[in-house]
């Protein structure tokens, strides 16, 4: 039987834990080798060492923006096409990536064939944006975990869901705690910028009571109720 293609060789850029354990899990079912990095520093440092055939970069890192970065690797002489990827479905910021040079935008969290799909194009050399449409935000009271959207991001593979919930647990009170410094420092950007990183760690692993408070602070980032608010949901999803 004659040698299956070689896979893909990728540069993924994400620095939130979960995030990442998603992607690279979804990404190396294309089938294809995945390099992760977690900042500026880390993927210039990978990209420099190795070939890639896609980058995969995070509009937000903790050391500089995926369209610093992307401008980086230009300017060292390094070539591959480009995704971006993030949890804004902004117009003007997805905009704004594609006016930087990437080749397209993935809004997170979607489903992993959703981002196999993405990826396939950008390897094509074709156009790649993909969004999923926006949570609903009125005042319905969600389950903790909504395991259905758990297991459509996973293709239905439970054990996966598992290991991400596991890790997205153990990150949760460092996050909680960057909101609650942020708050009460009266800074709404790094409120919104810790809000970024939660909404798409909630939308891999079904975390759905979490993902409705942070959305409704993400609205009114300066309202003391909406963070209360927030930081029970926080809690009562520790607590399941």
């Amino acid at each position: 039987m004659p040698p299956g293609p070689t896979p893909a060789r990728l540069l993924l850029v994400e620095d939130d834990a979960t995030s990442r354990a998603f992607l690279v899990a979804a990404s190396e079912a294309l089938p294809a080798t995945v390099d992760a990095a977690s900042s500026v520093s880390e993927a210039l440092a990978i990209a420099a060492a190795r070939d890639h055939d896609l980058w995969l970069i995070d509009a937000h890192l903790p050391d500089g923006s995926g369209a610093e970065l992307l401008s980086m690797l230009r300017a060292r002489g390094l070539h591959a096409p480009a995704l971006a990827h993030t949890a804004t479905r902004d117009e003007d910021t997805i905009g704004t990536l594609r006016a930087a040079g990437f080749d397209g935008v993935v809004c997170k969290p979607l489903p992993a064939d959703a981002w196999r799909d993405a990826l396939r194009q950008a390897l094509r050399g074709e156009a790649a944006t993909s969004r999923t449409p926006p949570g609903d935000t009125t005042a319905t009271v969600r389950p903790v975990w909504d395991d259905a959207a758990a297991l459509a991001a996973m293709n239905g593979n439970a054990a996966h869901v598992d290991a991400l919930r596991a890790l997205f647990l153990a990150e949760l009170p460092a996050l909680a705690g960057t909101l609650s410094a942020a708050s009460a420092a009266g800074d709404p950007h790094a409120v919104l910028a810790t809000l970024h990183k939660l909404r798409a760690s909630c939308g891999f692993v079904g975390a759905a009571r979490v993902d409705a408070a942070a959305q409704a602070l993400r609205a009114s980032p300066a309202s003391a109720p909406m963070m209360a608010a927030l930081a029970q949901a926080i809690q009562e999803t520790l607590s399941s």
